[in-house]
């Protein structure tokens, strides 16, 4: 994809030709209509709610949990399904169905948990099982205790993860304060296994997830888009913010990183919003959908 623009929004001639054929908005939450607050503010609520009325459909699209994201799906009165957990699971919540489940293989779920058991990690890391939209934990640690505040979600602590195994967990996540552990993690990891064997990323520098090889939000953004609502890639605009967005920023017919994104998300957009802090997600709907009409 053509990188139209590297800073914020203020050369000319930077809207691509297709904005006018915008009909699906897809929104991540965290570091993007979600900042420190862990609330949407005001000025992005107004925007997605503008856009809507000019009857642009809006998708929350999110590495969070079902019920972690449903109260951002609610406040921006989504109408469509919601892609959580990377994409690996997709449900409507108005009528509670499952569009969509693919979890990680059993095997593959023990083969990284014996990864993470490894006497230099095992003291290093905290280990997230995601099933059945309910979070299994050996231990409740401090940074377990810090992601169940912002998620709203209880953690189980069950000591032995392998215990929860008899069903297959939608995504594993395993955090720490320490990026750079979390980078050579990711790094080491995608030398044992290939994309065709699991999916792996990082949503934000702390937090490596592993999930289904089929799963991404940009596989997810192009089911909703193209054989849910019949649309094609140029219909679409995606916001994100983080390298768990790189797939439905390059899907999408105007992909925005925002300001707050690491450069290597920001060069694959065709666009760069403002920060969080600073409403991006605002910004961005007013240069490509509200200007349009």
């Amino acid at each position: 994809m053509q990188n139209l623009v590297t800073s914020h929004p203020t050369a000319a001639n930077q809207t691509p030709a297709n904005a006018a054929d915008i009909q699906l908005l897809a929104i991540d939450i965290d570091g993007t209509i979600a900042g420190e607050s862990n609330e949407i503010r005001e000025p992005v609520k107004q925007a997605i709610c503008a856009a809507q009325a000019k009857g642009i459909k809006v998708v929350v699209a999110t590495g969070r949990m079902y019920r972690s994201a449903l109260r951002f799906h609610q406040a921006v009165g989504s109408s469509l399904p919601l892609i959580c957990y990377q994409g690996a699971w997709i449900q409507d919540p108005s009528t509670g169905k499952i569009l969509s489940h693919l979890p990680v293989t059993k095997e593959k779920a023990i083969a990284l948990l014996d990864y993470f058991e490894q006497p230099e990690l095992r003291s290093l890391l905290s280990v997230h099982f995601y099933i059945n939209d309910q979070l299994y934990v050996r231990e409740i640690t401090a940074a377990t205790q810090i992601y169940a505040q912002r998620s709203g979600i209880q953690p189980i602590a069950v000591g032995n993860l392998r215990s929860v195994l008899d069903t297959e967990p939608t995504k594993i996540l395993a955090l720490c304060d320490d990026a750079e552990a979390i980078a050579n993690l990711l790094s080491n990891l995608r030398q044992i296994y290939t994309p065709a064997e699991l999916y792996l990323t990082t949503s934000v520098a702390t937090f490596f997830e592993a999930a289904n090889p089929s799963v991404s939000k940009g596989a997810a953004l192009r089911y909703l888009a193209e054989d849910v609502l019949g649309l094609q890639s140029a219909n679409v605009m995606a916001i994100g913010d983080n390298f768990n967005d790189l797939e439905m920023i390059s899907y999408a017919g105007i992909g925005v990183a925002m300001g707050n994104a690491p450069d290597g998300v920001k060069a694959i957009a065709q666009w760069v919003a403002p920060s969080v802090e600073e409403d991006g997600v605002a910004a961005a709907i007013e240069e490509f959908v509200l200007s349009n009409f």
